[in-house]
């Protein structure tokens, strides 16, 4: 792959938000940022419902609410064609995450993770996906 360098003019403000993002995320210089931004930005635009993604599923929830492990489970069921794995971690006493890795169509991805994120008792939920070349 070649690389090419060009120069870009921005306003201070953004450079200045441009110069955070690569402090936050601990980029090596604002080049590493910038790929960063592309490579997220095509990702969301290319989140079509048909478009074909791979991701996880994030959920942190309390595991002394005994129907949620049923009810996730039965939704990982439900869509099994797309759940590849699972994995059950303890965080503490108290609190579990559960982290689904799935693949299929945006849409039902999505959907997926909707449903298990919209469950009661779910404390947080996040889905991650990245669109398969």
């Amino acid at each position: 792959m070649t690389v090419t360098r060009f120069g870009v003019s921005l306003e201070e403000d953004l450079l200045n938000d441009l110069d955070h993002i690569v402090t936050e995320q601990r980029f090596p210089n604002r080049s590493r940022a910038l790929r960063y931004l592309i490579n997220q930005y095509k990702v969301d635009k290319g989140l079509e419902e048909e478009a074909q993604v791979t991701g996880a599923i994030v959920l942190v929830y309390d595991h002394r609410i005994a129907r949620l492990h049923a009810e996730i489970a039965g939704l990982m069921h439900e869509y099994n064609c797309m759940v590849l794995s699972s994995q059950h971690i303890h965080i503490d006493a108290q609190n579990c995450i559960e982290t689904i890795a799935v693949r299929g169509s945006y849409q039902k991805v999505e959907k997926l993770g909707n449903k298990l994120q919209a469950i009661k008792g779910i404390r947080h939920g996040k889905l991650v996906v990245s669109i398969i070349e």
